[in-house]
């Protein structure tokens, strides 16, 4: 297996030599548009870059997928259903809050093996801080375990993350949803009890292969709201929306009021 400290030493240090020194200062140049409204920065490719060629280095015969290299070629999404271990690496989670100066931005990586996940880590590169989990054993952050909220008696009282169309959300949950723009921070929300829920439409395997076992690892229970079925890090799902809760029961109330 992995040392997982040597990948949070990769993490923080492209942090530090690749996002950080462009954080408020990127040039006009410096950003642009893959899609229409989704942009791209040079921190985000150049960090994808280091992170790739350092993890492979870190575990031979690996393979990477990252979100900025699958916009620019949607075959290595393949590798997924390969044989060889795949980091699953988004450099820059929340391009846009980054691209605008706000604070909400993350660096996710994943160590996926015949579509599991294995190790997840999840670093804040403002506050330096790493939440990581590896299957079996716990999730940490910053050499401490960490654990989900517990689950309130009234699913009303409960707080998430919601992202999806707005008429699903009834009435009187409009005032306990809400976004951050970067699925990582709202993870690290999730894993240290911020957060009660959060419920996910169109999958990508960068934002949500380190944060389900993060999740699941801090005690929570996760799963895919049409089928019932674990969440699994594969190439693109839209089918079902995943839905995080603080345990099993929680689950079923919620898929009962968001629908797929």
């Amino acid at each position: 297996m992995i040392d997982t400290n040597h990948v949070v030493a990769l993490i923080r240090e492209t942090a530090e030599r690749e996002i950080l020194p462009r954080f408020r200062k990127l040039e006009k140049h410096e950003v642009g548009e893959k899609t229409a409204g989704e942009i791209v920065t040079i921190a985000d490719r150049e960090a994808e870059k280091r992170l790739g060629a350092g993890l492979e280095k870190l575990l031979p015969g690996s393979v990477t997928v990252g979100e900025e290299g699958a916009s620019d070629r949607p075959e290595i999404l393949e590798k997924l259903n390969g044989g060889a271990p795949v980091w699953v690496i988004d450099p820059v989670d929340g391009t846009k809050n980054f691209a605008q100066g706000g604070e909400r931005f993350a660096t996710i990586v994943a160590l996926c093996y015949r579509q599991r996940t294995l190790v997840g880590w999840i670093h804040d590169p403002l506050s330096g801080s790493t939440l990581y989990a590896s299957k079996g054993e716990g999730a940490w952050m910053d050499g401490s375990r960490v654990h989900v909220s517990s689950p309130p008696p009234a699913t009303t009282d409960m707080r998430g993350a919601f992202y999806g169309p707005k008429a699903n959300i009834p009435d009187t949950w409009r005032g306990r949803t809400i976004r951050y723009g970067c699925v990582g921070h709202e993870y690290i929300d999730l894993a240290l009890g911020r957060l009660d829920f959060a419920r996910y439409r169109k999958l990508k395997p960068w934002d949500h292969a380190a944060g389900v076992l993060i999740h699941e690892e801090a005690g929570g229970y996760s799963a895919l709201s049409g089928s019932g079925e674990a969440y699994s890090p594969l190439p693109y799902q839209e089918e079902n929306s995943l839905i995080l809760a603080p345990d099993a029961e929680k689950w079923t109330e919620l898929s009962a009021v968001f629908a797929p």
